[in-house]
């Protein structure tokens, strides 16, 4: 029986990064500001049926890597026994050596099920049967594995339409992990999509109460929903957008922009980036003004294969990489609050590697000294959200910015078995101090490197956000 690589040291290559994470890390708790949980299985309590429904429906990450080992996609999404797709994972696996899928599973077996076997073909049923009885037990509900990883704050992503009714049933329970609501209005932007741009309006009218016919009105349903989110407890909005949108602008124009989309008339890319323009200006106001943060995921580029888009609809994995050029686009956004007096906390991501000395350069550019680390150059995000783009980030951020006020990782998952991430960040990150202090590049003192690690871990998103 093959024994898993994943140690107490795993990742940790030299004295200090050992100390580091040991006596520093590994006890932080965590504080997962952003991810795409489900409140409902939450405010539930649920009790999944199997792994497979816990840790593989949903995954774009596990479909990506099962389609390019040639698995049909009946054992991905289709109708395929919960065992057969477990099996076509668990027969995929190997292949993925060197992807942070083979960690992050490992990493999930170990701290969440105790196994400290290899996942393949041969294992699979066992380890398939073995979880799904644990499963069954109390300590697996939805809420004890969050608490088993010593969570204190979950951030979901939330439309604003959406009532909120799972977030206030956890607060009025007392349940003793903060379940925030983040308010994500995407839809409020997306004229270009003609109908589901008007769907979601009409949802919007449903929900407020009055008709939407201008751009006024559109304002103040949001401002609504804004101010009804604040209410339950969100303190971050979340914007996932192709670019950033800086174009000059009048109400007036905005306005007839605004109606011929309610009227489904053809727009021009102009019309549209002002629409977007504006709208957005109008939300990181709303942010401002009751002190939020505020956080840019920008730059992928979704649904690209039209073929399985027909087949399977929006959001199943068939996303990549953007290539856009937006340095001219953030300077303009930013740059428009700051002259308004109406730049909030804000975190920025990217998606693009090419875009990391960029982005970091730029958001220090609107660092005002009202807020130590008001601007951050965020987490590694999706398809960087492995060791590499970790390191990476780390380097960027600390040539371009202020590494001691980093707020530190996220998940952006969807699956309850993700918050191993955070113990893959915490590694990475001692390992990369631990070994520029064995270098003499960092000072040996560990109350100051750890400390660090400490604020990095927990500490500063507790400050930064005002949990």
């Amino acid at each position: 029986m093959s024994q898993t690589f994943i140690t107490e040291d795993f990742l940790l290559h030299n004295e200090v990064a050992k100390k580091l994470y040991h006596e520093y890390a590994k006890s932080q708790p965590i504080y997962d500001y952003h991810n795409h949980l489900s409140p409902k299985d939450i405010a539930e309590d649920r009790q999944f049926e199997n792994i497979t429904q816990l840790w593989i429906e949903g995954d774009h990450y596990k479909w990506r890597a099962m389609r390019a080992n040639g698995i049909n996609e009946r054992y991905i999404t289709g109708d395929a026994s919960d065992l057969e797709k477990f099996k076509k994972y668990a027969e995929t696996l190997p292949y993925t050596l060197r992807n942070p899928l083979y960690h992050w599973t490992h990493l999930e077996l170990k701290n969440y099920f105790g196994f400290t076997e290899l996942l393949n073909a041969d294992s699979a049923e066992r380890i398939f049967h073995t979880c799904n009885e644990l499963l069954k037990t109390p300590e697996y509900s939805v809420r004890n594995l969050l608490l088993k990883m010593n969570v204190k704050m979950v951030g979901t992503t939330d439309d604003p339409t959406d009532d909120l009714a799972y977030h206030k049933k956890l607060k009025e329970e007392g349940f003793e992990i903060a379940v925030l609501p983040t308010f994500r209005p995407d839809k409020a932007t997306e004229i270009e999509k003609g109908q589901a741009f008007v769907d979601w309006i009409y949802k919007l009218e449903t929900v407020v109460g009055y008709a939407i016919s201008d751009y006024a009105t559109l304002i103040k349903a949001i401002a609504e929903r804004h101010d009804y989110f604040h209410e339950v407890g969100c303190r971050i909005s979340d914007h996932g957008h192709n670019n950033y949108y800086g174009a000059d602008f009048t109400v007036e124009e905005v306005d007839a922009i605004f109606k011929k989309g309610l009227q489904l008339q053809p727009l021009t890319s102009l019309e549209i980036e002002k629409y977007k323009s504006a709208v957005l200006n109008k939300i990181a106001t709303m942010n401002h003004s009751k002190s939020w943060v505020q956080q840019f995921h920008v730059g992928a580029i979704r649904n690209n294969n039209a073929k399985m888009m027909e087949l399977m609809g929006a959001d199943q994995g068939f996303d990549s990489i953007g290539d856009q050029i937006m340095a001219e686009n953030m300077s303009r956004f930013f740059g428009r609050l700051s002259i308004e007096n109406a730049l909030a906390k804000t975190i920025v991501y990217n998606l693009n590697p090419r875009d990391n000395e960029m982005i970091a350069s730029m958001v220090a550019n609107f660092n005002d000294g009202s807020v130590a680390g008001k601007m951050q150059y965020g987490a590694a995000w999706w398809f960087l959200d492995q060791k590499d783009g970790m390191e990476k980030q780390l380097d960027v951020l600390s040539n371009f910015g202020l590494l001691g006020r980093f707020v530190g990782m996220l998940t952006d998952s969807r699956s309850f078995l993700s918050f191993p991430r955070h113990e893959y960040f915490r590694r990475i990150l001692c390992n990369v101090l631990g070994e520029e202090v064995e270098k003499g590049e960092l000072p040996n003192d560990m109350k100051l490197i750890g400390n660090l690690v400490t604020n990095i871990c927990s500490q500063n998103a507790v400050q930064y956000f005002n949990f």
